[in-house]
């Protein structure tokens, strides 16, 4: 999470200090011997991952009613040690003690009918129509796989045959599954993870996760470094004026007139007052007046969101848009009441975490971009503020976009995410990436804030 317009941070920079680095352990194997046997076995597991993908889509639940779904994820894990928390999230960990790498695998759907027509939609009224259950799939078969070969280390360390290919894989960092709620939904199941201390309870040192985004072809992953979604804080501004007749509007003061200009005086600091660099949204969503047609009411009430992908700027506009609404409301003689209310923060990629995971998804045959970037918002950028994080998107072949009735994935997004997802782990696991150096102890609130 980074002001677009200044420095990136990362891995290689910055200012406060984090615990201790990754450090390899007597288990883990230096390179291409773990990373290897790692994609091979993540490749074994997902023809089940891909039918647990039509489970999770069939059986979906909405924000904060996510319980049989973090249920039927855990069956499909393979053990692991099981932490609860925010209400119906859980983390997973895999491997020994010491410094992990975690990825996440969002639970919730949306409010929404299925419209796509195949024999596993859903028809209890919700839809994972943003690609959760893909999700919650491709982050199972990492599980699984990390957990194959970690067994087989320890097997090897006993003196035990292996239990499956030839060749010595040793143990590999361990590997955090964070299966949180409410990603669509408030207060945000993120925020409420990082909060709670249990990231560093578990030593989690680096973040990773993917999302399936239909703008980019199937084929295309996007490991853009810095600032790839903005903040979205939401807004509500009552205007106050006092009500009569509408034939007689100069014994008024009319709130709808005032919020209408409001409404278009705010647009002005998109364009005059935000840096032209620096992508700004400000868009007002509803607008509720009155009761009759030939009344003119006494409140005037609009509601919309802030976007940005400066953290800097972030808190600037929350200042400049309450002033032109007091102000504005005030030249009619009515009263702005404004309240904002933050939502999720800037989201900034470690740009060293975004290299590591490019350069192996290359190595791999995909297409990489380093170009998309959206004022789209998502939760993920809640836990920069404790670990170097990295969000990936995976193009896939829908005709739909998200949040469509008709969106939906087919099953080899399953393995695209999934590969992301491993790319990013390896990509911040010192035993194939390399060391993090100690300038790397940074956290994004020192990044940003």
């Amino acid at each position: 999470m980074v002001d677009v317009t200044g420095d990136t941070g990362g891995f290689d920079g910055g200012r406060r200090e984090r615990p201790p680095r990754l450090r390899p352990g007597s288990r883990h194997v230096s390179g291409q011997s773990w990373e290897s046997a790692l994609r091979a076995t993540l490749r074994l597991e997902l023809p089940a991952a891909e039918a647990l993908r039509r489970e999770l889509h069939a059986l979906p639940r909405v924000s904060g009613e996510e319980g049989p779904t973090l249920k039927r994820v855990l069956d499909a894990l393979p053990g692991g040690m099981v932490e609860h928390v925010a209400g119906t999230g859980a983390l997973v960990r895999f491997g020994g003690p010491g410094p992990a790498v975690a990825v996440r695998g969002e639970l919730d759907a949306l409010p929404i009918v299925e419209r796509t027509g195949v024999d596993w939609a859903s028809v209890n009224g919700a839809m994972h129509a943003c690609g959760h259950d893909v999700h919650l799939a491709a982050v199972v078969a990492l599980a699984r796989a990390h957990a194959r070969l970690t067994a087989r280390a320890a097997a090897q360390a006993a003196g035990e045959a292996a239990d499956e290919a030839p060749g010595p894989v040793l143990e590999g960092p361990p590997l955090v599954v964070v299966l949180q709620p409410r990603e669509e939904g408030f207060p945000s199941g993120a925020h409420d993870i990082v909060t709670s201390g249990v990231l560093e309870r578990q030593h989690v040192r680096a973040m990773i996760g993917a999302h399936v985004q239909p703008v980019l072809a199937e084929g295309v992953m996007s490991c853009t470094p810095g600032a790839v979604n903005a903040s979205s804080d939401e807004f509500r501004v009552t205007v106050k004026g006092s009500e009569g007749h509408a034939a007689y509007p100069h014994l008024t003061r009319d709130p709808v007139v005032a919020v209408a200009q409001v409404i278009v005086a705010a647009q002005q600091l998109v364009s005059r007052a935000a840096d032209p660099m620096v992508p700004t949204v400000v868009t007002f969503g509803t607008v509720n007046a009155g009761t009759a047609p030939n009344a003119i009411p006494g409140e005037a009430v609009a509601r919309g969101t802030l976007r940005t992908m400066s953290a800097n700027w972030r808190e600037e506009l929350h200042r400049a848009f309450t002033q032109v609404a007091e102000d504005v409301a005030r030249a009619h003689g009515c009263v702005a009441e404004v309240a904002i209310l933050p939502g999720e923060p800037v989201l900034s990629n470690d740009p060293v975490l975004a290299v590591r995971a490019g350069d192996r998804l290359r190595e791999q045959g995909w297409t990489v971009t380093e170009e998309l970037r959206s004022c789209g918002a998502d939760d993920f950028a809640h836990y920069g503020d404790v670990a170097p994080s990295l969000m990936m998107f995976v193009g896939v072949d829908t005709a739909a976009g998200l949040h469509s009735p008709e969106f939906l994935p087919d099953d080899a997004s399953v393995g695209a995410v999934a590969e992301a997802l491993l790319a990013g782990y390896l990509g911040a696991s010192p035993s194939t990436s390399g060391m993090m150096s100690s300038s790397s102890r940074t956290s994004a609130s020192s990044r940003n804030r």
